[in-house]
């Protein structure tokens, strides 16, 4: 094939425009003439999910039988840089054996609400963890010839009204926290392609915001793949092509084609820009069709999906050693979820998993444990059933201990939907206290794909949170149950008290046009460090089967160097944490401490080892908004290492030269209340005046979402918008999310030409606004105009192309 330059100066301009867009829901555009292939491009984030017959972008219709591995919030408490890196060299492997040239994923927002629907499929609330193990599954990805896309870039916290939702953040929260796993990736891993939020970004849509696309992705990070929008998450392609996004999926037919051909034609976008958009996503597709299909062990990534479950699984309690069992412990096993295990969420990351063992099954099958008897113990739709928990009670008192499977039900995370709670679902918890009473060896194992409030931990003589741990994740219990791995999982999010504890509570999600970041930096155990606030168990936190000691801390100019010892009786895991803080005054809003580098270390019975902790660039730096730029404070920081961040038991000190500050130069109000900055001291931060968080009252417009039409002006779009709630709610209460339906009410109103794949067109939807907005009679008529318009415009653009493309009409 020629190089790219001469490629797309072989190109038509319809072409070139043509190109930007995908041809269907999964595919992009070939144009046969110069011997450039459509490429196929695939969720997920921990499992490829190649539908192979009706299409959607929600997880509803089925998909190619594929590995689940864990999902990113359960592998995180690995910790395990070379583990993220072997799952996803299998996740490349998978996706080149299907046919898949770029896989969607990881998912690398940054966590910060526990009540965050996605949550599941993110790492962590700390970038520098984030960052590191989504590019080590990148680097993996990508060794298979596969194009790992991180996503969404960027800012993108909340389900609610995702797709019109206006992340407003000042600039050095956005770099410190909310991009720098990105840059992270970016920089250590070198992506082929980007994935870019539905939101908006400080007033400007994520997928045409010239800030984030270009000053910071391209020119400062050096990024020269493509970025792809979300499935539907296009606005203006013009805006869009100008401003760094390469490629809007799906297929909004010729609709943004036309428009680019226009903006070229009129000389409002200049053919430099789209040139060097085409180069890149013909790059892209170079990159994928470089090499063969893969094959793949099946039994293999099995394997691979348990181990990587075991050493994810975090044991929070272990009261009196009761783990693990000892040989011969006959068990009752309880619980909805020991036969029908959770082990993914819902929505565009569901997996049509190659096999799922139970709980039930595992445990039935061991030789070393006995299975006294299984029982339900609550419904999954948490409705009371007290002839369930008798049962379960009278199970429980013949055993030697008790095994209860609780969890949050699938309606608590989905795509589309955020939490509304942190609290289990009250039949689990009235279970556990009457199971208790009658047997104190109640071993409770938590399926969730996220933090969850804990004030009934003390009937639990063990807690083992073992997140979503993918299809093989009911193995991977039993083996940490039985001893057969230890608990090697370290909470890579904290574990709080109380909802009310949470540095968003009130204000997450937002249901305003703006989404306000007051907070800050003030995230996760960011905020419970330096606000001393107690939280359940803290970042970082787990139990092992053993015991580590560290010692001779020694620490320069290039790192840290610790002593670790397994001085216990059983081989285990550690992992060591660094944390940075500033010592005495600052002139910086700062956490007290923050999680600077890591190490996963395996020992043997008695053995110790050295461990280095490199300092990069990002250990003592802080985003000056004065200069535009990283810094580093003059002054003394504190070096602290250990096992989490309640257990740092060696410090030292270092001094480092940088730009003197003074602690006038932070507003009073920004250094005192962390969680809610008034409004002074957030425009103060923000250096602009707080943007009008308000819907209006006006007439409804392309990028207003639909379920404003509860309160739209024609009779008809109020009964509309209560027939599409009616099924949600139906839905909901019937615990499985209607993701169709939440995606209309949350999303703007021009996915209607969006996500059509030609079927409607921008007319289409200015036509229906004008039904909206009270005109019916004169708007159904425009409605059936526009549509049979766009229909024909449709026809003529598409049949211009496929004579240019080489192919016949």
């Amino acid at each position: 094939m020629k190089d790219t330059a001469t490629l797309v100066g072989e190109l038509t301009l319809l072409e070139k425009a043509a190109l930007l867009s995908g041809a269907d829901t999964w595919q992009t555009r070939a144009i046969e003439r110069i011997g450039l292939p459509a490429v196929w491009l695939a969720d997920g984030p921990h499992g490829v999910r190649k539908q192979v017959g009706s299409a959607d972008h929600l997880g509803i219709n089925g998909s190619e039988p594929a590995t689940c591995f864990p999902t990113a919030a359960t592998l995180a408490g690995s910790w395990d840089d070379e583990l993220a890196e072997q799952i996803g060299a299998a996740l490349g492997a998978e996706a080149s054996a299907q046919g898949v040239g770029v896989l969607l994923g990881p998912g690398l927002n940054i966590k910060r609400s526990p009540l965050g629907g996605r949550n599941f499929e993110y790492f962590s609330e700390d970038p520098e963890l984030s960052g590191r193990l989504a590019a080590a599954y990148i680097r993996g990805i990508q060794s298979a010839g596969v194009a790992a896309t991180p996503k969404h870039f960027a800012v993108n916290s909340q389900e609610l009204r995702r797709m019109v939702s206006d992340s407003v953040v000042d600039e050095r929260t956005l770099r410190e926290i909310y991009l720098t796993a990105f840059e992270i990736v970016v920089r250590e891993a070198s992506p082929w392609a980007i994935m870019s939020s539905y939101n908006l970004v400080n007033g400007v849509y994520a997928h045409e915001n010239p800030h984030l696309l270009t000053e910071v992705l391209r020119e400062e990070w050096g990024f020269d793949g493509a970025v792809v929008s979300d499935w539907g998450g296009g606005n203006d392609p013009v805006a869009a092509v100008r401003a760094g996004g390469t490629l809007e999926m799906p297929s909004p037919g010729f609709d943004s084609a036309r428009a680019i051909v226009e903006a070229v034609e009129s000389g409002s976008l200049p053919v430099a820009d789209l040139d060097a958009r085409v180069a890149e996503l013909i790059d892209l597709v170079r990159h994928v069709t470089a090499h063969g299909r893969a094959s793949v062990d099946l039994d293999a990534h099995h394997a691979l999906a348990r181990r990587a479950a075991a050493e994810s699984a975090v044991l929070l309690r272990n009261e009196d050693g009761i783990l693990p069992f000892p040989e011969g412990t006959s068990i009752a096993l309880v619980g909805a979820f020991a036969t029908a295990p959770r082990y993914q969420g819902a929505g565009s990351s569901l997996v049509n998993a190659t096999r799922v063992p139970t709980l039930a099954e595992t445990l039935a099958a061991s030789t070393t444990v006995a299975l006294a008897g299984v029982a339900q113990g609550f419904r999954r739709d948490g409705r009371p059933d007290p002839a369930l928990i008798d049962e379960a009670v009278a199970l429980a008192a013949r055993a030697d201990v008790v095994v209860l499977a609780l969890g949050l039900p699938e309606i608590a995370e989905s795509e589309g939907l955020d939490r509304s709670t942190l609290a289990l679902p009250d039949e689990q918890v009235r279970l556990l206290a009457a199971i208790r009473r009658v047997n104190a060896k109640t071993v409770v194992v938590l399926s969730a794909g996220g933090a969850v409030e804990t004030p009934w931990a003390a009937d639990a003589a063990a807690l083992l949170h073992a997140y979503l741990g993918g299809q093989a994740g009911a193995e991977a219990i039993a083996d940490v149950l039985t001893g057969a791995a230890d608990p090697a999982g370290r909470l890579a999010e904290t574990m709080p008290v109380a909802l009310a504890d949470t540095p968003t509570a009130g204000a997450f999600p937002s249901r305003a046009r703006t989404a306000e970041y007051r907070e800050g930096p003030f995230i996760g155990y960011r905020y419970y460090e330096t606000a001393g606030v107690p939280v359940a168990f803290p970042f970082g936190y787990g139990l092992s089967y053993t015991r580590f000691e560290y010692r001779d801390l020694v620490v320069d100019d290039s790192g840290a160097q610790v002593t670790v010892a397994n001085t216990g009786e059983r081989a285990g895991s550690d992992v060591v944490q660094l944390y940075v803080g500033r010592r005495g005054d600052s002139g910086v809003r700062r956490p007290v401490r923050e999680l600077k580098g890591y190490a996963k270390v395996r020992l043997e019975p008695g053995a110790s080892r050295r461990v280095s902790i490199p300092f990069d660039e990002r250990t003592f730096r802080f985003f000056d908004v004065g200069s535009d730029f990283w810094q580093v404070e003059a002054g003394e920081y504190e070096i602290a290492v250990g096992g989490h961040l309640h257990d740092l038991p060696l410090r030292a000190t270092v001094t480092r030269t940088g730009v003197t500050l003074t602690a006038s130069a932070v507003p009073r109000a920004a250094r005192t209340d962390l969680r809610t900055l008034d409004d002074a001291a957030f425009a103060a931060v923000l250096r602009r005046p707080i943007p009008d968080s308000s819907w209006g009252t006006g007439p409804l417009g392309v990028n207003d979402p639909m379920d404003r039409m509860a309160c739209a002006r024609s009779a008809m779009a109020r009964t509309v918008f209560r027939l599409l709630d009616s099924r949600r709610r139906k839905a909901e209460a019937a615990g499985t999310p209607d993701l169709n339906i939440l995606f209309l009410l949350n999303g703007p109103f021009r996915v209607i030409s969006k996500m059509s794949g030609g079927l409607a067109t921008s007319r289409l939807t200015a036509a229906v606004l004008t039904l909206v907005n009270g005109q019916s009679v004169r708007g159904l008529g425009r409605v059936v105009g526009a549509y049979i318009a766009g229909r024909r415009e449709e026809r003529a653009t598409k049949k211009a192309f496929d004579a240019a493309a080489g192919r016949s009409a």
